[in-house]
């Protein structure tokens, strides 16, 4: 079997989670913030929205230079203006991914990645590890953070894990 095909199903399962909480996502509130030193909760929700993109990084190029992307870098974070467009960034990042994800050969999953800081490597691991933490624990842990500003907006939270006070599965 290849690494992907163990891979695919976790991705798939995380990502239909991620998305139900995305469509909770209040346009009404978009620039909300439970502290001043926290991302809004536009920027919060556009942030998860984006991470998938970061799969293709890490299939395609073997670092990441943060200090690169501070010094004119291409990449700039999107603040998306409304539940929809995050939920359509979502969408249409899923459906790449997943097409890469299914496609990248189990040599590749196994090579090297680094994430640096101009000379200084914060880490190097496997691909396949670089994935399981950098994309998917990454988007599971501010989906945390967005479950807890939905919840401080009244908003009702779908079934992440089992059930929630809002509703059963």
């Amino acid at each position: 079997m290849k690494m992907s095909a163990a891979l695919l199903p976790e991705f798939d399962q995380e990502m239909a989670t991620t998305r139900r909480v995305l469509e909770r996502v209040p346009d009404g509130n978009l620039g909300w913030k439970p502290h001043e030193k926290s991302m809004s909760l536009g920027r919060l929700a556009s942030h998860i929205a984006e991470l998938p993109a970061w799969v293709d990084t890490i299939i395609r190029q073997e670092e990441f230079d943060m200090a690169a992307r501070r010094d004119g870098g291409a990449y700039k974070p999107q603040d998306l203006g409304s539940s929809r467009e995050i939920v359509e960034l979502f969408d249409s990042l899923i459906r790449k991914v997943r097409a890469t994800l299914e496609a990248v050969e189990d040599q590749t999953l196994m090579q090297p990645w680094s994430l640096k800081n101009g000379d200084h490597t914060i880490f190097t691991l496997p691909r396949v590890a670089v994935l399981r933490t950098m994309v998917y624990s990454h988007i599971i842990h501010h989906r945390g953070q967005l479950s807890v500003y939905l919840r401080l907006n009244d908003v009702p939270l779908p079934s992440i894990y089992g059930p929630t006070a809002d509703e059963g599965f």
